[in-house]
């Protein structure tokens, strides 16, 4: 265990040595489209790929600053996002997940009005790490309730880095789930606008697993942008804060070891764990003018 869990850490810190690149636009936190959940396994490694695409963006607003430039608005809007991440399970009340993400972003400081809505490339844009601490835990049905600490690193100069915090509460009921988990983000660094920012986001779902193999789900993300402190910059003054709502259907279907985690929980334990690989595919659709049309969501799970 310990040779594996050295390979993959050491191929995580590589990874984030590679790219040091200008700054990305400065806007409301857009978290990677995933339901966190409170399982733990002393011992359990997990790969993950979280991806979106958005379509149908909101239209860049934009202005004549009087001096031959413009002033445009800086709401984050993305055309993909390709997150990988590894989980590691500690102990049966704590894992931990090292991450990186890939982002293709509108262009941060665009010269004319034309380059305004163009989109940037796909880049390195930052490695993270994230705690999970199980600290009601569930067995089978009932609820359970436990706390995300979350540092997401930026690799871009001037854009800040944050803290993630937030209570996960899940509940179950025979074939029925949900999980609610609201966060709060604190910006560290970045530009004079970013600098003691506080934003508020959520993710939640209603699941309906029809077996082993298929589950059903409707899920929410959204963000509220500058609930607290920062700095009003001249495109904020003009165009004001970005918040952003998504809803939407989500299919996941699970293959290898679909055995159900509770039940076989202690035999894992003592036995040699299977690989499960579940796959989650759906469309999020936006609820208001700030947020893309639709976005896409693929997902990858292979549990060793």
């Amino acid at each position: 265990m310990l040779p594996r869990l050295a390979g993959l850490s050491a191929l995580f810190v590589g990874v984030t040595l590679l790219s040091h690149a200008d700054a990305a636009i400065a806007g409301p936190s857009l978290d990677q489209f995933e339901i966190k959940d409170l399982e733990t396994v002393p011992g359990a490694i997990e790969f993950e790929s979280q991806n979106d695409f958005s379509a149908g963006n909101p239209r860049r607003r934009v202005v004549s600053n009087g001096a031959g430039g413009i002033i445009a608005d800086d709401n984050t809007v993305t055309r993909q996002r390709e997150g990988i991440e590894v989980e590691m399970g500690l102990t049966n009340f704590l894992k931990l997940r090292l991450g990186i993400e890939l982002e293709q972003g509108r262009l941060d400081d665009p010269k004319t009005f034309n380059d305004a809505g163009r989109m940037g490339p796909l880049e390195f844009d930052g490695y993270g790490a994230e705690t999970i601490w199980n600290i009601i835990q569930r067995k089978g049905d009932g609820i359970g309730a436990g706390f995300l600490v979350e540092w997401d690193q930026s690799v871009h100069s001037d854009e800040a880095s944050t803290l993630t915090i937030g209570p996960i509460v899940e509940w179950q009921s025979g074939r029925w789930s949900a999980t609610i988990n609201p966060t709060a983000i604190q910006y560290f660094g970045g530009g004079y606008q970013d600098r003691g920012k506080l934003d508020f986001g959520y993710a939640a779902r209603i699941m309906y697993r029809t077996s082993n193999e298929l589950a059903l789900a409707v899920e929410s993300y959204g963000g509220v942008e500058r609930i607290s402190g920062g700095n009003t910059d001249e495109a904020e003054e003009i165009f004001g804060t970005f918040n952003q709502y998504r809803l939407g259907p989500i299919v996941y279907w699970t293959f290898g070891d679909t055995d159900d985690d509770d039940a076989t929980k202690k035999k894992d334990d003592d036995d040699d764990r299977k690989v499960e690989t579940t796959i989650g595919f759906g469309a999020l659709f936006g609820l208001n003018s700030d947020t893309p049309a639709t976005t896409i969501k693929l997902s990858l799970d292979v549990d060793f």
